[in-house]
């Protein structure tokens, strides 16, 4: 009994993690091909030159925060601001989702 209610709070909790990010990965890999995949890589794995972060398998809240933040200037990139200024808030959801679905060389799993 214990290990059924375990399991169903479990997937409850993915469930609510996956709508809470409200990003489409789908629509996310389409706008990455038109805006991102030059400097990080189509799935955000490879990007063109050392400073350029891998955004593959970043948290998207983090994504989501770090585009906001680009987007207002908090964050300072001439360039970064230019491209997240045409983002909307959809765009910047749809794009955290599909970087932080790929899988990334960056950490290994347990």
């Amino acid at each position: 009994m214990r290990r059924a209610a375990f399991v169903a709070l479990a997937l409850a909790l993915v469930a609510a993690g996956a709508a809470q990010a409200g990003g489409n990965a789908e629509a996310g890999k389409q706008k990455a091909a038109q805006v991102c995949a030059a400097c990080h890589g189509a799935n955000g794995n490879q990007p063109a030159a050392p400073e350029n972060p891998i955004l593959a398998g970043q948290w998207p809240d983090y994504l989501t925060k770090a585009l906001e933040d680009y987007k207002s200037g908090k964050r300072a990139n001439p360039i970064m601001k230019g491209f997240a200024s045409t983002l909307s808030r959809q765009d910047i959801e749809d794009l955290a989702a599909w970087f932080s679905s790929q899988p990334s060389g960056l950490h290994s799993e347990r």
